[in-house]
């Protein structure tokens, strides 16, 4: 299975829809605009149930086989919201939204899942059902969770589940993934240490909070160095510093530092939240100190089920000859992860040229890539649901 044709004779379609998306850029779970023309491009292919409001805003279309006999369903995700933003691209199709652009490539996400459900509302070439499901608030909001938490896998009887991103540096038309994991759980937290504000010239009668937060700051850097098993792979970055002192003549009565762990590893998501409270009390009781912390738990790993990472390889390496299956794993998170945890399956990377990285006001989801994208989309479902 090469690329589809029919993706050929549908590419300018897509794309209008793509640069459609891309001028209306919505964010988190206010994807209002964007779900309701998808809704209204399902119906129009004929989709056999199209439900909206699952998780809030997102949007599911049921779309049956030629034969029911295998009874399997399989499920086809993309991502909708767009980032806050300033584009900086000049394009044509340019955001025209103040703040709000699609620098990371959900627009072309959406079109391409569009295209892949028209394409199988028209051949319906597979045996049981497919779903596809598009999702909002992948940036921050948790939608995965949202559509999971109101019942999508059971009401819809997904049996496995399959997502795609688009990979800036990757070639278009390549596909890299991994069995395991493949992006990285993301957890944020914040310490505020409390001590004795005063003058400058007397640190003596004060606590110095600074000292002591610049001592944690220090400390935390050994929680990856020293507690971390080192063919592991877990990143923590302290990312703000802020004291209630604007003066350079006073001693700061409060500090507080925010930051990211990030780790491939669940045992090490744990054991490092522990250090991190271990770390700062210790160090503030020896300052005569206080601390509070305040750990927000995100995204947990992405993380590939094997043989179903074996069944998307196999679907990308019929559209292409370029597969890496075993790419290195990379430690942005992602909220597919939530739906892995609730059922089997695999999220593949798909090249999208000398692009600027995601996330930079520069990006653009490049065009070229929508007939690989939509033909591996429609294979998963064509392999995994296969006529005999």
């Amino acid at each position: 299975m090469p690329v589809k044709n029919r993706f050929a004779e549908l590419h300018e379609e897509i794309t209008a829809w793509r640069h459609d998306f891309h001028r209306h850029p919505e964010l988190m779970f206010d994807v209002h605009r964007t779900a309701s023309r998808v809704a209204s491009l399902l119906r129009d292919f004929g989709c056999d149930e199209v439900v909206e409001g699952i998780g809030r805003t997102g949007v599911v279309g049921v779309i049956s086989g030629s034969a029911s006999g295998s009874g399997r369903v399989v499920g086809l995700r993309a991502d909708m919201d767009a980032l806050p933003i300033e584009e900086a691209t000049g394009l044509e199709y340019s955001s025209g939204v103040t703040g709000s652009m699609h620098a990371c490539g959900h627009d072309g996400h959406t079109a391409m899942l569009l295209g892949a459900a028209k394409y199988l509302c028209e051949t319906r070439h597979f045996d049981g059902t497919a779903i596809v499901i598009f999702q909002p608030a992948e940036e921050g909001g948790g939608g995965g969770l949202e559509m999971c938490r109101d019942g999508m896998m059971e009401r819809f009887g997904i049996d496995e589940v399959y997502g795609m991103h688009n990979m800036p540096g990757l070639p278009v038309g390549h596909f890299a993934i991994r069995p395991g994991a493949l992006l990285a759980s993301s957890d944020e937290f914040e310490i505020t240490v409390t001590g004795q504000g005063g003058h400058a010239a007397e640190p003596h009668a004060a606590i110095d909070t600074t000292l002591v937060a610049s001592h944690i700051v220090v400390a935390l850097q050994s929680v990856v160095s020293r507690h971390v098993n080192p063919l592991k792979r877990v990143v923590l970055t302290v990312g703000t510093f802020q004291s209630d002192s604007a003066a350079s003549n006073v001693i700061a009565h409060r500090v507080v530092l925010g930051g990211t762990v990030r780790t491939l590893d669940p045992e090490y998501r744990q054991s490092v939240e522990q250090r991190v409270h271990e770390i700062a009390r210790g160090t503030a009781m020896a300052f005569g100190a206080s601390v509070e912390i305040d750990w927000q738990p995100g995204y947990p790993a992405t993380v590939n089920t094997a043989e179903n990472t074996a069944y998307a390889a196999a679907v990308a390496r019929e559209i292409s000859p370029q597969v890496n299956d075993n790419v290195d794993p990379i430690l942005p998170a992602e909220d597919f992860s939530y739906m892995l945890e609730e059922r089997p399956g695999a999220y593949i990377f798909l090249g999208n040229g000398d692009s600027a990285a995601c996330h930079h006001p520069a990006y653009n989801f490049d065009d070229d890539a929508t007939p690989f994208g939509a033909s591996w989309y429609v294979g998963m479902i064509e392999n995994r649901l296969k006529l005999e």
